[in-house]
């Protein structure tokens, strides 16, 4: 397993849920809090909900010539038709088994986990809860994109539980992202979709490659209606 370093924003001694959100590459977990700490004006955070941020670890990445960066997993360049990185990805696939391992050990199961991402952080978010774990509550991913021959798809179309309800999927795009075209996000939701996950896409007017107040606002509301409090944190505030 690759070590990361996490930050983590919990409001509570206690927590019922959990949400994991990846940043995207060439960050930081604790970036990407102050990142959202800027838009929001406070923290993402929440009365009965663990909010972690992982770092990816510092490795060679393709895109930058080999430079060491922090990133999820290397890929071969930023393009949709590229093909995946697999054994990169597998290496990081250990990581968020661990994360998650470590919040069922807490006490939180499967289905009161949700995972998000910017970037490639959003495509780490795919894969997680459409190939490692579809069990979770749900997922959203932030002006990302999967590569046309994703193991996402093919996961997607040989699973056994055809027909039981898969992660609830929530993807946020900037109309003017030049890093990551619109285009190339709505095909990713469209294969997706034609594969059983049921969701929303919601195209951000005038936005580049990066994080608006109202997504980041949009995704909190969508995480206190999947992640309800629980009877015990209700009678914890008593």
């Amino acid at each position: 397993m690759k070590l990361v370093k996490k930050t983590i924003n919990q409001t509570g001694p206690k927590h019922s849920a959990t949400v994991i959100f990846f940043h995207g590459s060439g960050d930081t977990g604790s970036n990407l809090v102050e990142w959202v700490r800027f838009l929001l004006g406070k923290d993402l955070e929440f009365p009965h909900i663990k909010v972690i941020y992982p770092t990816a670890p510092l490795q060679p990445y393709t895109p930058l010539e080999g430079e060491l960066s922090n990133v999820w997993f290397d890929r071969r360049s930023i393009t949709i038709d590229a093909r995946e990185n697999r054994k990169s990805l597998a290496s990081i696939y250990e990581t968020v088994h661990e994360l998650i391992n470590e919040e069922e050990n807490l006490g939180i199961p499967a289905e009161r986990i949700i995972v998000g991402g910017f970037s490639m952080g959003g495509a780490l978010a795919l894969h997680t809860a459409y190939h490692l774990n579809t069990d979770l509550a749900g997922v959203f991913a932030c002006s990302s994109f999967l590569n046309r021959d994703s193991i996402v798809y093919d996961s997607l179309k040989n699973r056994t539980k055809s027909g039981t309800d898969l992660p609830e999927l929530k993807m946020f795009h900037g109309s003017r992202d030049s890093l990551v075209p619109l285009k190339w996000g709505e095909e990713s939701f469209e294969e997706l979709t034609k594969l059983e996950v049921k969701g929303e896409f919601s195209v951000l007017k005038n936005t580049l490659h990066e994080l608006k107040k109202r997504e980041i606002l949009d995704i909190q509301d969508w995480i206190s209606t999947k992640l309800p409090p629980l009877a015990n944190d209700l009678q914890n505030k008593l």
